[in-house]
């Protein structure tokens, strides 16, 4: 999937763009419930969550079993699902700490109660989808990590022998290149790394939605087109302020994760960085057989500019990643959404790895922002002497893990001490970004060295390597 391929029937992998309709496919899906009514006037409540997207939608949720008694309230500037939860490529994973190199690397000492958290925490997403009735197309199938390199080969190799000596690749099965293309059939593939079981694939809108349906059946208030404006101290719990009146809670819980944080001091703590993707028409039986895929696992190779794939229930193809895209200033702006110079290179880099489906035609191209921070997995907190609690960072792995985070969430706002919150990676923050021009400068250098890194076999230059020793090692 090297990028110098596209000039290679550029004009051809172009033309296949040219019925792509710049929205998300998840979001077009008949079955979107209608958004509920705004909030006008004033309302009172025991929790108030702020954000519609996965983060908020867990926590409203699990407040709700936790105490069915608790007047939950949630607030969604527009509405539940539109940004991240319902745009983004439905990898749902076990891992807590955006896979486990970066989790082994950062917590080693309690990489193993991290991993049970991790695989509790997706069996917990399972139970729930069932207990609720929420079909968002949910399978099991598990991940491939492939190479498509000799070098990255020979990595997945070691990797998959070091999880081996340290007791950690339970379910996890390395494949050489006949193995992983007897999986999925691409001529650029040469070895993968299969996990078995903690991965699954969903249709993400339909779960942000299910969640939605799911709150309000347990009389959860959910206010959408209603933005958080201000957040306030009042008498002994918080007041949000919103454009038509206001909420007064006991406690509150930010899921704004990438838009700014109604605490200040968290938000040089993130910074949006763009993803964009393209999603095909659906798949012949003819087609799916050229290149198998009958497991329907998720796909992502290994390269630091890395692509991200998998099937839908209708059997298209979703294609994402490689280029991530971070604004001066960490602007967000609607006209970022629509990249069509990278859409381009996406459709060369996939008819590279499937030149078999060459003729297939893309539907759908967007790309929107995620919530980045400096190592990659969420991080934690609290404001207004306990009154406030947050979760951010989730680094464009969240659509499980932020179960976990309503959960930490959860326990902070209770005052509880749990295994959660005796964590490390709980009690520990990130380091933050620096102001500008330092925070451009930084990403930008580094964005240019893992693509240098790619093309010379892996290699980490001088500036990756100090980033690896101050704990800032990007790899994804």
């Amino acid at each position: 999937m090297a990028p110098s391929a596209m000039s290679r029937g550029e004009d051809k992998w172009i033309a296949s763009l040219s019925e792509a309709q710049p929205v998300p496919y998840w979001l077009e899906d008949p079955g979107k419930p209608p958004a509920e009514p705004a909030l006008t006037g004033t309302d009172t409540c025991d929790l108030l969550v702020v954000g519609g997207g996965y983060s908020g939608l867990w926590t409203a949720l699990n407040a709700k079993e936790r105490d069915p008694q608790r007047d939950v309230v949630l607030l969604e500037g527009r509405e539940v699902g539109w940004a991240a939860s319902g745009r983004n490529g439905g990898f749902c994973a076990a891992s807590l700490t955006h896979g486990l190199s970066n989790g082994l690397s950062r917590w080693p000492d309690e990489i193993g109660k991290l991993e049970e958290l991790g695989r509790r925490n997706l069996d917990e997403i399972e139970a729930a989808l069932a207990r609720h009735d929420i079909d968002c197309d949910f399978e099991r199938t598990g991940e491939i990590d492939v190479a498509t390199e000799t070098y990255q080969a020979w990595e997945l190799r070691d990797w998959h022998r070091r999880l081996t000596e340290q007791g950690l690749a339970d379910g996890v099965e390395f494949l050489d290149t006949d193995a992983v293309r007897e999986q999925v059939n691409s001529p650029t593939f040469e070895a993968g790394l299969w996990d078995r079981r903690g991965v699954a694939m969903l249709h993400p809108a339909k779960l942000a939605w299910g969640l939605k349906q799911a709150c309000i059946r347990l009389g959860v208030r959910v206010y959408e087109h209603t933005p958080a404006l201000t957040l306030k101290s009042y008498g002994a719990g918080m007041a949000v302020r919103t454009p038509y009146g206001a909420v007064r809670a006991r406690r509150v819980a930010l899921g704004t994760n990438i838009f700014p944080s109604l605490l200040r001091r968290v938000r040089s703590y993130t910074v949006p960085v763009y993803d964009y993707a393209l999603m095909t028409e659906p798949l012949s039986a003819d087609q799916l057989a050229e290149i198998g895929w009958k497991n329907r696992q998720g796909l992502g190779d290994s390269a630091n500019q890395f692509h991200y794939f998998r099937l839908s229930a209708d059997n298209r193809v979703l294609w994402g990643g490689y280029d991530a895209i971070y604004p001066y200033g960490g602007r967000m702006r609607a006209e970022y959404d629509d990249r069509p110079e990278t859409y381009a290179k996406l459709a060369g880099h996939f008819f590279t790895c499937f030149p078999q489906l060459e003729g297939v035609r893309f539907t759908h191209a967007w790309g929107g922002a995620i919530d980045t921070c400096s190592r990659f997995s969420a991080f934690f907190g609290t404001g207004h002497q306990g009154k406030v609690a947050y979760a951010a960072g989730y680094t464009g792995l969240g659509v499980g893990a932020t179960r976990f985070g309503a959960d930490v969430m959860l326990d902070l706002l209770d005052g509880e001490r749990t295994e959660r919150t005796e964590l490390e990676m709980v009690r520990k923050k990130p380091l933050p970004f620096p102001p500008e021009p330092f925070a451009w400068t930084g990403i930008a250098l580094t964005k240019w060295s893992l693509a240098r890194a790619d093309a010379h076999g892996g290699r980490r230059n001088l500036w990756l390597r100090t980033m690896d020793r101050l704990g800032l090692g990007f790899d994804s």
